[in-house]
């Protein structure tokens, strides 16, 4: 750490990247160097044709131009720091697959495909694993053996199984299940809201606070995701204040962790910082961040790459990228585990994932789908 410039150290202290301590670096980094030779050339060629107008426009327009290419190669210098910085730790991934994943399917997976789908997870390094969802099963039929599938999940030492739930009697169903976390959703959308969980924003707040203070009780591990946090299929653009709004509340709560959810995959790398920036301002270090993207529009992998280039180090993923939500038109896939851990894995970044355990997942999905799965690798195998 000693090696590392004082801004990557500032960066390992916080576990992120702030883009005002950039700027701050970046102004007093500028130099001050003069471009003699260079301007000298344009005074000569210019003071021949005798236009000092366009000599000092050339002038403005050259010292502008060299100051914009050493901002952008000091802020580059500053990411491959944070990168540095990144690659002494290891990203989580929260295998969402079987609950995201399979919540969107045409074909119901029997309760021993879930199991069979956990334990392959497991057996590739998987430790954060969301496994069922405690909706009422008329709304979500392929979670409706939530129960089932929990009392005979392989139980290992290290590996934390969660369960989503959208109000206090799918908590009363989880604790009883033996579930190590909770995920609430607060929708963004009050139309998406009344959609997902005929709630709207405020009351599905209101519900997300007495689940965490709930679970909290029984010691269990709470976060609130906050879905339609980057666009809604209803309502189109999401303010980032009202995000901003959502979290400080959520923080208010007492949760453990924040998730930051793109639902229906609409976001792009400057929504993710504007997002992170904007969130962690208003909420602090204290609150674990997280984020959750689908690939819809094949953004995923750089919001990923993104977010950690700015600090967050818990993302969702799905095995074979599959997965979607059954109220957002056109849902598709989650951002695939496969894709995400290559990626990072080429950046020098760990996961925890043995990546070669986990491709044959891909096909195993595929099979009991009966259609392909939308992840990348297990098409193009591993490199090199």
């Amino acid at each position: 750490m000693r090696d590392l410039p004082p801004l990557a150290q500032h960066i390992a202290h916080a576990r992120r990247l702030d883009l005002d301590d950039v700027g701050a670096q970046v102004a007093e980094d500028l130099p001050a160097e003069r471009t003699g030779d260079d301007l000298s050339q344009l005074e000569d060629a210019h003071a021949r044709q005798g236009s000092l107008r366009h000599l000092n426009l050339h002038r403005n327009a050259f010292r502008d131009r060299t100051m914009l290419h050493s901002m952008v190669r000091r802020q580059a210098d500053l990411v491959r720091d944070a990168e540095a910085v990144a690659r002494g730790m290891d990203v989580t991934l929260v295998e969402v697959s079987p609950r995201d994943g399979l919540q969107n399917e045409s074909v119901i997976l029997s309760t021993d495909a879930k199991l069979d789908l956990i334990a392959r997870l497991v057996a590739a390094g998987a430790r954060r694993i969301e496994a069922v969802s405690f909706a009422h099963p008329q709304r979500v039929p392929a979670m409706a053996d939530a129960e089932a599938v929990m009392n005979r999940l392989p139980r290992s030492d290290g590996v934390s199984y969660s369960g989503l739930v959208l109000n206090r009697r799918g908590l009363d169903r989880a604790v009883a299940s033996g579930v190590d976390e909770v995920n609430v959703v607060v929708c963004v959308s009050d139309t998406f809201g009344h959609r997902n969980q005929n709630l709207s924003t405020q009351d599905a707040m209101r519900v997300a606070a007495d689940v965490v203070e709930g679970a909290r009780a029984h010691g269990i591990a709470t976060t609130v995701t906050l879905a339609t946090a980057f666009g809604c299929p209803f309502e189109g653009e999401v303010a980032v204040e009202r995000v901003v709004e959502l979290a400080r509340e959520s923080a208010a709560s007492g949760v453990d962790e924040l998730c930051l959810a793109d639902t229906i995959g609409v976001g792009v790398p400057t929504q993710v910082r504007a997002l992170t920036s904007e969130v962690r301002a208003a909420v602090g270090d204290g609150l674990a961040l997280r984020f959750h993207f689908h690939n819809t529009r094949n953004t995923g992998i750089a919001n990923v790459v993104t977010a950690l280039q700015e600090g967050v180090m818990v993302f969702d993923t799905s095995a074979g990228g599959i997965g979607g939500c059954p109220f957002a038109p056109a849902a598709t896939g989650n951002v695939p585990t496969d894709d995400v851990v290559y990626t990072l894995e080429r950046m020098g970044i760990g996961t925890g994932i043995d990546l070669p355990a986990l491709l044959p997942t891909a096909g195993f999905l595929a099979e009991q789908l009966g259609h392909e799965v939308p992840a990348m690798l297990p098409k193009a195998g591993i490199f090199p």
